[in-house]
C-alpha cells in the first residue's frame, strides 16, 4: 500500500462534510486510519490521545496536516464534534465518554465509520475465542481463491486506512465486543460468532447477559439475504438465540450433531452442506490446525467458503495448508526434547482450556498476568491430566495457588519471561512441553501480549 499517494488526492474531499468537526479519541491504528478517511471525506478532523502517540503515527498525521493532542484531552474542543470515534480500549464509563454521551454526541467505533464508505461484501467474525485465527483462515482461502480481500479489524492495517486508500470487493473483519458496542447501523454480509464464553466482564458490569448481547450485536442490520453462522454445540451462543430474532439464513455447525444444513463432523470427517450445492467434506487429520477448538474454526472458515461458492478444491487446500498467527499455539522451539509452545494470545480461561485440550504430553504450564475477574475451576480437570507444574508469570498469583494447590506438585512464582522459561525448563524433562498459555492480560509485567510472547522467544533462544 502507497500510503503517500493519498497526499495528492486530499483535494478531493467530500464537500458536503466540510466544517464538520469529527474528533477521534485514541491515535493508534484505529483512530489513524479513522484520521485519514475522515479527512478524505471532508471533516474537519481533531484527533486527542490521552497517553503518548507513537512516532510513527505523529508523523503520519502531521504530513497530512491533521491536528492532534497528545497526552492530555482538550474537552472544550472535543464536545464541539458533531461526532466521535472512539477507540475500543476506552470504557464507557470514562468521565470523558459520560460527558460526551451527556452532551447528546453520537459516539461510534472505527468500523462503524469505515462501513459507510465501501460497498465491499463484509465477513465479520466475533467470538470470545478463535477469532484471529478464524479470521485468518477465511482471509487465506479468499486469497487462495483469487478474490480481491482485505483483512481488517482488530487484526493487521486499520479497516477505515483501507477504505481510504484500497479499494477491495471483501473485507474479512475480526470484531471484538468493544467494537460491537460502538456500532449501529453497519451490517455484515456474513456473520460468524464462535462462541461465547465468560470475558472482559469488567466491562459489562460483570453480568454476563451484557457481554451477550454484545456478541449479538454482529447480527444487527441484517437481512434475508445475509448469513449467519454459529456454533451449535456452545450453550450460552444457544441462550442468546433465544433473546435475539435473526433474519439472515443461519448456518449453524457441529462436532456433535449431525446437521441438515451448515457443518458437521461425523467418523473424523468434516461435512458442509449448504441446499442447491455439492457437499464438501475433509478428514480432520489433514486440517493444518488440529485440536477440538481449531475443528470448529475450519468449519467457520469453510462455511463461508461455500456461502461464497468457493471450490471444494480451494477450500480443502486452505484448510490444510494454513499457517496460525503467531502467539496462538505457536510452536517456539525444541530443546533437549522439550518443546516449547507460545500461546501467549490465550488472555482468557477459555483459550487455555483449548491449549490444553489440544496438548498430547505432559505439560509445564506458564500461567498468570492481570486476572480478569478469571473462574479456573473449568481447566482443573485438565490441569490435574496434564499439567505436571504450573509456572505463574505475573504480579499477583494468589489466585491461581489457590485454584490449582491441590491439583499440581509444583507452583512457582516468577516476575520475567526470562525467568519463567528457564524454571519451566528444569521442571520438564524430556518428551514433555512447556506451554506459555497465561489465561490472563499481559499488562502487569508486559506491553501487551505480543510483548509477552516475543519475550517468551527470546528467553527460549538465551536457553
Amino acid at each position: 500500500m502507497d500510503d503517500n499517494r493519498y497526499i495528492d488526492e486530499r483535494q478531493a474531499s467530500t464537500a458536503d462534510n466540510s466544517g464538520k468537526l469529527l474528533v477521534i479519541l485514541g491515535a493508534g491504528e484505529s483512530g489513524t486510519g479513522a484520521a485519514i478517511l475522515a479527512q478524505k471525506e471532508g471533516y474537519e478532523v481533531y484527533v486527542s490521545d490521552l497517553g503518548p502517540i507513537a512516532d510513527h503515527y505523529k508523523k503520519e498525521l502531521s504530513d497530512l496536516s491533521i491536528a492532534f493532542e497528545e497526552n492530555h484531552h482538550s474537552e472544550e474542543r472535543i464536545l464541539k464534534a458533531v461526532e466521535i470515534i472512539k477507540s475500543p480500549g476506552i470504557p464507557d464509563k470514562a468521565p470523558l465518554i459520560k460527558k460526551i454521551k451527556e452532551s447528546g454526541i453520537p459516539v461510534i467505533s472505527e468500523i462503524e465509520f469505515a462501513g459507510r464508505y465501501t460497498d465491499a461484501k463484509k465477513i465479520c467474525i466475533t467470538g470470545s475465542n478463535g477469532k484471529s485465527t478464524t479470521t485468518m483462515l477465511t482471509y487465506h482461502m479468499l486469497k487462495k481463491a483469487g478474490l480481491n480481500t482485505g483483512l481488517a479489524g482488530n487484526i493487521g492495517k486499520s479497516f477505515a486506512r483501507q477504505v481510504a486508500y484500497e479499494s477491495f470487493d471483501y473485507y474479512v473483519l475480526e470484531i471484538s465486543s468493544f467494537m460491537l458496542d460502538d456500532m449501529y447501523d453497519f451490517k455484515a454480509d456474513i456473520a460468524v460468532l464462535l462462541n461465547i464464553t465468560p470475558d472482559h466482564l469488567d466491562r459489562y458490569e460483570y453480568k454476563m447477559e451484557n457481554y451477550v448481547n454484545s456478541k449479538f450485536r454482529i447480527i444487527q442490520n441484517q437481512t434475508k439475504d445475509d448469513y449467519f453462522i454459529y456454533c451449535a454445540d456452545d450453550e450460552e451462543t444457544l441462550r442468546g438465540l433465544q433473546q435475539h430474532a435473526v433474519v439472515a439464513r443461519v448456518l449453524p455447525f457441529s462436532i456433535q450433531t449431525e446437521l441438515p444444513e451448515g457443518a458437521y463432523v461425523s467418523n473424523n470427517q468434516i461435512n458442509i452442506n449448504l441446499y442447491n450445492q455439492d457437499s464438501f467434506n475433509m478428514s480432520i487429520t489433514d486440517l493444518a490446525l488440529q485440536g477440538k477448538h481449531n475443528t470448529y474454526n475450519s468449519m467457520a472458515s469453510g462455511i463461508v467458503g461455500k456461502v461464497l461458492e468457493l471450490r471444494n478444491e480451494i477450500i480443502r487446500e486452505s484448510m490444510g495448508d494454513f499457517k496460525n498467527i503467531e502467539h496462538r499455539l505457536e510452536h517456539a522451539g525444541r530443546i533437549s526434547g522439550i518443546d516449547f509452545i507460545n500461546d501467549s494470545k490465550a488472555t482468557n480461561v477459555n483459550s487455555t482450556w483449548y491449549a490444553l485440550e489440544s496438548m498430547n504430553t505432559d505439560v509445564v504450564l506458564i500461567l498468570g498476568g492481570v486476572d480478569k475477574g478469571n473462574d479456573y475451576g473449568m481447566l482443573k480437570d485438565l490441569v490435574k491430566s496434564k499439567v505436571k507444574a504450573i509456572v505463574c508469570l505475573g504480579k499477583d498469583n494468589k489466585r491461581i495457588h489457590d485454584a490449582f494447590e491441590d491439583d499440581v506438585e509444583v507452583i512457582v512464582n516468577t516476575f520475567s519471561a526470562a525467568e519463567a522459561v528457564q524454571i519451566a525448563y528444569h521442571l520438564a524433562k524430556k518428551g514433555d512441553t512447556v506451554l506459555l498459555s497465561p489465561a490472563c492480560a499481559s499488562f502487569d509485567l508486559f506491553k501487551n501480549y505480543e510483548d509477552r510472547g516475543n519475550q517468551f522467544k527470546d528467553a527460549i533462544r538465551e536457553l
